[in-house]
């Protein structure tokens, strides 16, 4: 799968998320990179940095950066076997990720079915 091929994936997925909900997402930006950083584990599939909307108070947002969900492309095309296996890997981490920024951790999202 080409880099160009993935981003798509990515694409297709943030499409899958009802317009409610990403009408909701605030100040977050979806990135796709090759690899996750040298502090994380090396087959981290994605990662929510930021903070979560139920932790905001009043006085979040002024000179605030973009809470980040970042997709890593090689973690995810090295554990999947092929291009239907990517594209349902990517949705359910853009999902995951998506869910962070609601507030809603991976204890509840492995309960949830999207661990």
């Amino acid at each position: 799968m080409t880099d160009a091929e993935f981003d798509e994936a990515v694409r297709r997925a943030l499409d899958l998320v009802p317009a409610e909900l990403t009408a909701q997402m605030d100040n977050v930006v979806v990135l796709v990179e090759a690899e996750p950083p040298s502090d994380e584990p090396d087959d981290l599939l994605g990662l929510y940095d930021g903070t979560p909307l139920t932790e905001r108070d009043a006085g979040w947002g002024v000179l605030q950066l973009p809470d980040r969900i970042t997709i890593f492309r090689g973690p995810t095309l090295r554990m999947c076997d092929d291009v239907p296996d990517v594209v349902e890997e990517v949705a359910v981490t853009v999902v995951h990720e998506i869910a962070h920024h609601f507030g809603i951790d991976d204890e509840r999202l492995h309960d949830l079915g999207w661990g």
